[in-house]
C-alpha cells in the first residue's frame, strides 16, 4: 500500500489521484487538509470516504504516516507548504509555478539547494510522446543547427482565469506564471539550454475585467441576452466554457492594468543561453480555435509540432519530402500526466529521480518573473538560474 497524503484536494489533486490510482491500484488516500471537507468526502469512492482529515499540512504529516505528499493548494501557498514539506523525507509532488514571486522563489531554491531529487514539479508537456519523438528528431541532427523556435498558446479555456479562482491576481501573478511556466521549461528542456534574457509584453482589460460588480453571476445579471459570456449564448454559440452560473468576467475583481491583472494575451523574445532565440505567445480569449505547439528551424529542416492534433510534421529544406507522423489523441495533458504519475511511483517504491525536478520548477519560474518584469517595464530582463548566488543583502 502507497500512503499519499493530499494538501489541497481540488480538481487538479482529484485528477493526479484517480491518474496514480489507475497506475498503480496499490495507492491510498493517507490523509487530506482541505477546508472543503463535506464536499470532498461526497465525492471520494465509498472505499476511501473515511480518510482522515488534518488540519495543516505539519499535523498530517506527523500523524498520517503517508509516504508522499501532493501539494494541490492555491499557487501562493506552493512555496510555503514545499518548505515544510522538505523537512520530511518522502517524495514530494509539487503543483505549478512552484513560486509566485522572487522572494519566495529564493526562499526555495534556498531550502532544497541539497535536496533537489525530493521533488517532481508538475510539468507533464515534457513527458509527452509527441514531446519525446521530436527532442528525438531535434538531437538526432536532422534538423542541423537548431537557430529559431516559434511556440504558441490559443488557450480554448482561457475562462477560467477570469471567472473562477484564478482570477484573483494576488494569488497567480498572472499568465506568464499560471501557464507559460509549462512552455518555457519544455522549450528549455527540448533545446537544451536555460533562458539568457527575455523581453515581454501584454495587453491587459482589453476583453476580460470592467466596472460589473465584485461577486456577479450570470444569474444575478440582466444582459444574458447580449452577453456572450452567458451560458445561454454559449450554448447558442457552441463556444465552451462554463455554462452555469458563473462569476462575471467583466468584474471589478479582475483588477486593473493599473493595479495588476491577468492578462488577454502576453508574448515573450527569448534568447536561450545556447544562442537559439524565438518567440513565444499566448492568448486566452480564443474560442474553438485551440492550439498548442511549437516550430524549430535548422539549416536542414523545419520541425512542427500540434499537441491537440498529436502530430508532428518536419519539412526537409534540402529534398523534396514533408514527413507526417501521428500519434494517438490522449487526455490530461496529451498523456504527459501519466507519464508524471509513473516517475512519482519511481520515486516512492524505487527511489528514482523525478522527471522534473525542483531545478526545473524554479528555472522556469525565474524565467516567467523576469517576462513579467519586462512587461512591466518595458526592458530585455536577464533570468536568473538555480545555484547563481543569491541576491547581495537577501536573507
Amino acid at each position: 500500500m502507497i500512503r499519499l497524503g493530499v494538501v489541497g484536494f481540488g480538481l487538479r489533486a482529484g485528477g493526479i489521484y484517480r491518474i496514480l490510482k489507475e497506475l498503480d491500484p496499490d495507492f491510498r488516500l493517507g490523509g487530506i487538509v482541505d477546508p472543503d471537507e463535506k464536499n470532498i468526502r461526497g465525492k471520494l469512492p465509498e472505499e476511501e470516504r473515511k480518510v482522515p482529515f488534518f488540519k495543516d499540512l505539519a499535523d498530517l504529516l506527523k500523524k498520517g504516516k503517508v509516504d508522499a505528499v501532493l501539494i494541490g493548494t492555491r499557487c501562493n501557498l506552493h512555496t510555503e507548504l514545499a518548505v515544510q514539506a522538505l523537512k520530511y523525507k518522502i517524495p514530494i509532488w509539487l503543483e505549478k509555478p512552484v513560486s509566485i514571486s522572487m522572494e519566495q522563489a529564493l526562499t526555495l531554491e534556498k531550502a532544497c539547494r541539497k535536496k533537489t531529487d525530493r521533488i517532481l514539479v508538475s510539468f507533464p508537456l515534457r513527458a509527452t510522446p509527441v514531446y519525446e519523438r521530436t527532442r528525438e528528431i531535434i538531437n538526432s541532427g536532422r534538423l542541423g543547427r537548431i537557430v529559431h523556435f516559434n511556440a504558441v498558446n490559443y488557450v480554448s479555456y482561457g475562462g477560467v482565469y477570469f471567472e473562477t479562482a484564478y482570477r484573483n491576481f494576488e494569488v497567480t501573478q498572472g499568465l506568464f506564471l499560471q501557464k507559460a511556466t509549462h512552455d518555457f521549461d519544455y522549450l528549455c528542456k527540448i533545446l537544451n539550454s536555460p533562458v539568457r534574457r527575455i523581453a515581454a509584453m501584454w495587453s491587459r482589460g482589453r476583453i476580460f475585467g470592467g466596472n460589473k460588480p465584485e461577486n456577479l453571476r450570470c444569474g444575478e445579471c440582466t444582459e444574458t441576452e447580449t452577453c456572450m459570456e452567458s451560458p445561454l449564448n454559449r450554448m447558442r454559440g457552441n463556444t465552451g466554457g462554463d455554462t452555469g452560473n458563473h462569476l462575471c468576467p467583466f468584474s471589478i475583481r479582475l483588477g486593473t492594468p493599473e493595479t495588476g491583472m491577468n492578462e488577454d494575451a502576453s508574448s515573450a523574445l527569448i534568447e536561450l543561453e545556447n544562442g537559439i532565440h524565438g518567440v513565444y505567445s499566448q492568448v486566452f480569449f480564443t474560442r474553438r480555435a485551440g492550439w498548442r505547439g511549437a516550430t524549430f528551424s535548422g539549416y536542414k529542416g523545419t520541425l512542427s509540432f500540434d499537441w491537440p492534433k498529436a502530430e508532428i510534421r518536419l519539412t526537409e529544406h534540402f529534398s523534396p519530402f514533408t514527413t507526417v507522423m501521428n500519434a494517438p489523441v490522449k487526455d490530461s495533458h496529451f498523456g504527459g500526466d501519466y507519464e508524471l504519475g509513473r516517475s512519482f511511483r519511481d520515486m516512492i517504491l524505487k527511489g528514482r529521480p523525478p522527471l522534473a525536478d525542483i531545478v526545473d520548477g524554479l528555472n522556469s519560474v525565474y524565467a516567467c518573473l523576469a517576462a513579467k518584469q519586462s512587461a512591466e517595464t518595458g526592458e530585455f530582463v536577464n533570468v536568473r538560474h538555480f545555484g547563481d548566488p543569491f541576491p547581495k543583502g537577501w536573507k
